[in-house]
């Protein structure tokens, strides 16, 4: 864990040695498919008119090209990551400029606590099935505890669906929960009882909150409940988050299990920056 310092540059570091990896072999079969079908579309077509080629022909054709030209397999992976690299600079760069100026607009319909003038925020991307997750909480309680007088706390759905099967579920029920105006106390049940999570619970939360339960369950299965949870995960992939908690402090980015020193560091350097 550690305090990033404020510059689209420092977000990406932390975040593009696991992706290249990833994209390097995900595209690299998929770039060997996209070779081996153009090769059959445009064989085919010979063969047709020939009458002479067969498929085992087109495929130790397409194997032969492959094993001849590694480079170009090669070559275009690097120029896809790079590609990548400089959208996702990009996308960074604009969100933290929004994040110094006008954070209100990257807070959109997501809940908020704390100071309504929206000038200094902390953002917060979450999991509610991430234990790393439940143990930030009482950092940010603390902290918002001390600050809430001129800190906006606002909440973005990063639910890790492959390795968390209820992350997703749990954040439509707080989603739902929040258009009754519930979330931070619904949130906060959550992570009380991360070890619980699942539909029975979803349910008693809903109902110790004195929700309305067929408004409630009709929300969390709705389409907009997916769609505004869609919308922060694109958020966080645009900007090159991939793991949970990650946090942002205007322009200054924390992630992980953060202490409350960390915190209160941060916010110092958002205070000097915006008397400059």
């Amino acid at each position: 864990m550690r305090i990033l310092k404020s510059g689209f540059g420092k977000i990406i570091t932390g975040f593009l040695s696991t992706a290249r990896a990833k994209w390097k072999k995900i595209h690299l079969f998929w770039l060997a498919g996209f070779l081996a079908i153009s090769i059959l579309t445009n064989s085919c077509t010979s063969a047709n008119q020939a009458g002479k080629e067969t498929p085992a022909d087109l495929k130790e054709q397409v194997l032969q090209i492959i094993r001849e030209n590694p480079q170009v397999i090669i070559e275009s992976v690097q120029a896809y990551q790079q590609e990548r690299q400089e959208k996702i600079q990009q996308a960074a760069q604009a969100f933290l400029q929004k994040m110094r100026t006008n954070p209100a607009e990257i807070i959109g319909d997501s809940p908020v606590t704390g100071a309504a003038d929206k000038k200094i925020v902390l953002l917060e991307f979450s999991d509610f099935q991430c234990p790393f997750c439940a143990k930030a909480q009482e950092t940010v309680k603390q902290f918002m505890n001390k600050h809430k007088d001129k800190v906006t706390l606002t909440y973005k759905h990063l639910p890790l669906i492959s390795i968390h099967p209820q992350a997703l579920p749990a954040a439509k029920a707080a989603w739902a929960a929040h258009q009754q105006g519930k979330f931070w106390e619904y949130q906060e049940a959550l992570f009380a009882q991360q070890n619980k999570l699942g539909e029975e619970l979803y349910e008693e939360i809903a109902k110790n909150l004195k929700l309305d339960i067929a408004k409630f369950n009709s929300d969390r299965q709705s389409n907009a409940a997916s769609i505004a949870i869609q919308k922060d995960l694109q958020l966080a992939e645009s900007i090159g988050i991939e793991g949970t908690p990650f946090f942002f402090l205007n322009d200054q980015s924390i992630s992980g299990a953060v202490e409350l020193t960390q915190m209160e560091k941060a916010l110092e350097r958002v205070i000097q920056s915006l008397k400059n």
